[in-house]
């Protein structure tokens, strides 16, 4: 397993399991959370071999010093993940022009951002890694979550391009395409829902909302066991350019690919 990550958002979910899994390898981390108590039993635990920074993925100014602030304190960085990241839903018309922005800079500039200020590092050492986080939905799309598809379409079109740019300087690039997991992910998306326009009420906008606010039940993903998936991908030599976890995903990005490829040759 590669020694020294850098991944961000690490209070909780993939960021979270991946720290924990990391460490308790024997490994070092360095992550970001926005509030320092949510990783303290994580610092006590691992004086030595965690670090975090608080950092709000929104403020960019920030963002190139803490990737500093990360190789300095461990001397190189192995693998930069790119996981901070959440869901704005709602329809596109009920959504603040703050919404809008606050989830393309979190989802996507911060990310870009990151792995910006980190490439020097990485060329400068001989290589390294670079992940990020997408989702299914950087491929394939559902009503009433137009901003976190163009979201993460978004950091999808970046890396794959990102990829080609940086593989002569032994920089490999994942794109990581998730399904549904227990991450709370679901709950904590009905509960940002933006106001309601009462025409989407009963339209597919409308009927994916009632989901959210009446989740019912989690997914059936195993964060840890994704988690662990992505840690292994690391040490994948060439680095898959994607790697798609759980059943759900894998089926609805074929049915997207298929119904782009039925409508190339309309």
């Amino acid at each position: 397993m590669r020694d020294t990550w850098f991944i961000t958002g690490v209070s909780s979910g993939f960021g979270r399991a991946m720290s924990e899994q990391v460490l308790a390898s024997g490994g070092r981390v360095f992550g970001t959370v926005r509030e320092a108590s949510a990783i303290a039993d994580l610092q006590k635990r691992y004086p030595d071999r965690f670090r975090h920074a608080v950092v709000d993925m929104v403020d960019g100014d920030t963002l190139e010093g803490v990737v500093a602030d990360a190789f300095e304190a461990f001397g190189r960085i192995d693998v930069v993940v790119n996981n901070a990241g959440y869901g704005l839903f709602g329809a596109a018309e009920a959504l603040s022009d703050a919404q809008i922005r606050h989830q393309i800079d979190t989802n996507l500039v911060a990310p870009i951002l990151i792995t910006k200020a980190a490439l020097p590092y990485l060329r400068a050492q001989g290589g390294g890694r670079i992940i990020a986080v997408s989702s299914y939905g950087g491929q394939a799309t559902h009503p009433g979550a137009s901003l976190y598809h163009a979201s993460k379409w978004g950091l999808e079109g970046f890396f794959d391009a990102l990829a080609q740019e940086v593989a002569a300087f032994d920089i490999g690039v994942t794109i990581v395409e998730p399904g549904g997991a227990r991450t709370g992910f679901r709950s904590a998306a009905g509960a940002g829902l933006p106001d309601d326009i009462a025409d989407y009420a009963k339209s597919p906008a409308g009927m994916v909302r009632k989901v959210l606010e009446n989740p019912g039940h989690e997914p059936a993903g195993d964060p840890d066991a994704m988690s662990a998936a992505i840690i292994a991908s690391a040490d994948q030599n060439p680095a898959p350019l994607r790697l798609v976890l759980g059943d759900d995903a894998r089926g609805f990005i074929e049915k997207a690919l298929k119904a782009r490829l039925a409508a190339l040759d309309a």
